[in-house]
This record gives C-alpha cells, sequence and structure tokens, in this order.
C-alpha cells in the first residue's frame, strides 16, 4: 500500500475527483483554502474514558487553558466533545454535557478561538452553538435534521461523520469492504442533500476513522483500514465538499512512540487531500503539515 507503485496504481484505477474542486472550509468569517494548507483541529476531551490521555481535561480551567495553548500552537479550531466514542465508555447526559462543555465554549469564543462541538445531540449542538461554538463536528444521524436546522439559524459549519448507527456510541460496523470508498459516497451523497434542503452548505465529511467499529477490534486490521481509508480520501471530493480525518495513534504500530503517530497519518491523510486533521499533537502535526505544504509549492 505504501509503495510508489501502489500509489500509482491507485491514481490510474480510480482518477475521479483527484483534481476536482471543493469547497473552501469556512470557520466564522474565515475562508480557508484547504488544499493549499490544511485546516488543523485541536482536541479537548472533558471525559476521563478518552483513548488519549494527554487529551483530558480534568476540569474546566484545564479544558480552557489546553483549548487556549492549542490554540498558540497553530491550531485554527478547537474541538470540545465530553462524552467519549470508545466502547466502553460511559454514556454522559445531555445536561452534564452541557454543564461540562458550555463554560469552555464561552470562555474560549470569547478569547476569539474557533471552537466546534462534538455532538449527536440538538439540545447540546443548540446551547453550543448560543454559547459561541461556530462548528457542530455531528456524530450522529438520528437527529441530523434538527442539528443542521440549528447550523443554518446560526450561520454555523457543520462536519458530517460517517455512522453505521443512529450515533457513534452505538457499536457498528466499518465500511471495510475490498474497497470501502462506494459505500461512503452512497452514505454522505444522501446526507449532503439533506444538509443541501436544510439551507446548510458549509459542510465538511469524515469518514469517521476515529471510531469505534465492531469489525475493526484487531488493531492491525484496524489500521490498515484507516490507512487505506486515508489514501483513497480523495475520491470522496467528487462530492464537492472537503473532508476531516481524525489521525489515528496505533499503538500497536507505534508503542512507546505512540505520539509521533499522528504526525506519520497527517502524511497519508494529506496525499489522500485530506483538507482538515483533527489531532491531539497539534504542535507536530501543524510542522509537518507545513513542510508539506512547502515541499509541494517547490
Amino acid at each position: 500500500m505504501l509503495t510508489l507503485t501502489a500509489l500509482a496504481e491507485l491514481i490510474a484505477e480510480h482518477p475521479e475527483g483527484l483534481a476536482g474542486p471543493v469547497a473552501p472550509i469556512r470557520l466564522g468569517n474565515a475562508s480557508i483554502d484547504s488544499d493549499a494548507c490544511p485546516v488543523i483541529m485541536g482536541t479537548v476531551n472533558l471525559s476521563r474514558d478518552s483513548t488519549y490521555r494527554e487529551s483530558i481535561a480534568v476540569s474546566c480551567e484545564a479544558a480552557i487553558r489546553k483549548g487556549k495553548i492549542m490554540w498558540e500552537q497553530g491550531a485554527q479550531l478547537i474541538d470540545i466533545g465530553a462524552e467519549s466514542t470508545t466502547a466502553r465508555a460511559q454514556r454522559v447526559d445531555d445536561h452534564t454535557q452541557i454543564a461540562q462543555v458550555l463554560p469552555v465554549i464561552s470562555a474560549l469564543a470569547e478569547s476569539g478561538v474557533c471552537v466546534s462541538i462534538e455532538t449527536y445531540s440538538p439540545v447540546i449542538a443548540d446551547s453550543a452553538l448560543r454559547a459561541g461554538a461556530q462548528v457542530v463536528n455531528l456524530t450522529g444521524i438520528e437527529h441530523q435534521r434538527h442539528v443542521l436546522d440549528l447550523a443554518a439559524a446560526h450561520n454555523a459549519t457543520v462536519i458530517m461523520c460517517y455512522v453505521g448507527a443512529a450515533n457513534v456510541r452505538q457499536i457498528s460496523d466499518a465500511p471495510a469492504d475490498a474497497d470501502p470508498i462506494p459505500q461512503l459516497l452512497e452514505h454522505f451523497a444522501s446526507r449532503v442533500e439533506l444538509a443541501q434542503s436544510a439551507a446548510v452548505t458549509n459542510l465538511v465529511l469524515d469518514p469517521g476513522m476515529g471510531f469505534y467499529y465492531g469489525n475493526l477490534t484487531d488493531p492491525m486490521t484496524r489500521v490498515r483500514h484507516q490507512a487505506k481509508v486515508l489514501l483513497n480520501s480523495y475520491r470522496l471530493r467528487v462530492l464537492g465538499f472537503p473532508l476531516c480525518h481524525a489521525l489515528p495513534h496505533a499503538f500497536d504500530l507505534f508503542e512507546d512512540q505512540f505520539r509521533t503517530a499522528e504526525g506519520f497519518f497527517a502524511v497519508l491523510a494529506r496525499l489522500g487531500q485530506t483538507g482538515m486533521l483533527r489531532t491531539h499533537e497539534v504542535a507536530q502535526v501543524r510542522a509537518v503539515a507545513a513542510a508539506m505544504c512547502q515541499l509541494s509549492a517547490g
């Protein structure tokens, strides 16, 4: 998969989307050409169940501090969440999540930080948008029309994640066929149409490789699938919208050097023409992305 021959064969077999334009990514009043250089999304988790320990904020004050540090490190968007997507994580009710995330969103937004809320709940999305969030990282489909209407009312951008069930906390299977892209295209095509009917045009599509799937429990099976999707993502550009990926950290591959993994997978994501990189390691991924931009420009 990671040879020049394999990459050349991939492009020869699937040229669609390679040179096609996608809409810019809008973050508040900023419109960003993510083909020129990707948007870096930093991640702050208010759930202690997160598998990435370094991203966990143990208090509201810690979450605000982490968000500001990531912003200073070069993130253009800070994603706030209060419920882990891991299979064994404790579920957190809407009221508790709102109490946790709203002070963080308000403080960051007042400081000029662009914030996204990771949720599948219309109640949480509404509260977050009112508090100053400018992006909804939508991780469910059960109430998506309601969330889309809220986003349209607030002129917010929506990151639309692949979800095989009502929401990502319900264990489902990833599109893990020999070629997962046709299933992803079918999934997103109907949802893009729904978003446009709700007057939401500022969209980013996320194939959902950062979530737990019942058919990807073996670590090496999972990481091979993630790498395949990262490299093939450019084929989703035929839908006309930029792509987002949560970068894997692949502990079984990188072991005690797992904090370097997201930088490695950022390279694969950019080769697959991903426009937004969701990361726990902002400084590292920003440096990798900047280097790729400079070398590509040369």
